[in-house]
């Protein structure tokens, strides 16, 4: 079975939301608490970072160029400079209290953000959507943390995760792709760790990050994992695939809230790392814009 391998010597604090370019055969992220997009092409081992006023919790590309992001307050468009063009939206929720954390887009070009509720003492996070004519619309609500958004290939469901809450759902979609019930898809028990970002494979399994759990795991359509693979770092935050063959799996990884002694023991906390796999992944659609 392959392992996990350090993509290049970077460490961040809160990387999230790796995003691959076919374009550019380039890796995409975000490091949320920094305001930072990063970018590495893997051909030339160029990086560069473009920086935010606020924190990036989630983005896309856009089909027109530069980005759709989501900060603490409001969604953006920005060029592809990371310069703030046109606000979308506010954040929904309390802006203080909630920030966008994961997202991205569905088959049709939508962009997806949810929020996190940062006191975590109710499920006070939402899931919103903008649509191809910047209408932002949300479309569920009773989240404590949103994380883990992937679309099947067959575009029959939604996936997301609450973190905090240690579940995984999937919600079926209709042929507009409008959202139906949502229904548990998986519940974690203590140690297992929890479900973070994620990303759907070609055969309809679901690969999350188990955030405090050391691992990446794949989950059948039915729910039932299938493997795992085992990082040096306790908290993978979110994949992707990506590669010619959308066959390579990047990681991304933190080390936020880590004392100076678990950083000095695990010091690839923050780390990407890429894992071959057997099976494509899902493509990510560019937001669109009409």
């Amino acid at each position: 079975m392959a392992e996990p391998q350090l993509l290049f010597d970077y460490t961040g604090h809160l990387p999230e939301c790796p995003t691959w370019s076919e374009e550019e055969q380039a890796l995409w992220w975000a490091d949320i608490l920094e305001g930072e997009l990063h970018r590495y092409h893997l051909d030339t081992g160029e990086h560069s970072v473009l920086c935010f006023p606020e924190e990036v919790g989630c983005f896309a590309l856009r089909e027109k160029g530069g980005f759709i992001v989501a900060m603490r307050n409001a969604i953006w468009l920005a060029d592809k400079r990371g310069l703030l063009v046109q606000k979308v939206c506010d954040n929904p929720s309390n802006p203080q209290l909630a920030r966008f954390n994961d997202g991205g887009t569905d088959h049709l070009g939508r962009f997806y953000a949810g929020t996190f509720w940062g006191p975590g003492d109710y499920n006070g996070a939402l899931l919103m959507r903008i649509d191809n004519d910047l209408k932002p619309t949300v479309i569920q609500c009773d989240i404590q943390g949103h994380n883990g958004l992937a679309f099947s290939h067959d575009k029959q469901w939604m996936f997301t995760s609450d973190t905090p809450n240690g579940v995984i759902y999937r919600t079926p979609l209709d042929e507009q792709g409008a959202p139906g019930a949502r229904e548990v898809f998986r519940q974690f028990q203590p140690g297992e760790g929890i479900p973070d970002g994620a990303a759907m494979d070609m055969e309809g399994c679901y690969w999350s990050a188990m955030f405090d759990g050391w691992r990446i795991a794949r989950f059948s359509p039915q729910g039932e994992q299938l493997a795992e693979y085992r990082l040096p770092v306790r908290c993978p935050t979110m994949v992707c695939f990506g590669g010619v063959d959308m066959k390579t799996l990047f990681i991304t990884t933190t080390r936020e809230n880590m004392d100076a002694q678990e950083i000095a023991d695990y010091p690839l906390s923050g780390a990407i790392f890429t894992l071959p796999v057997e099976v494509a992944g899902v493509k990510k659609s560019a937001f669109i814009e009409r």
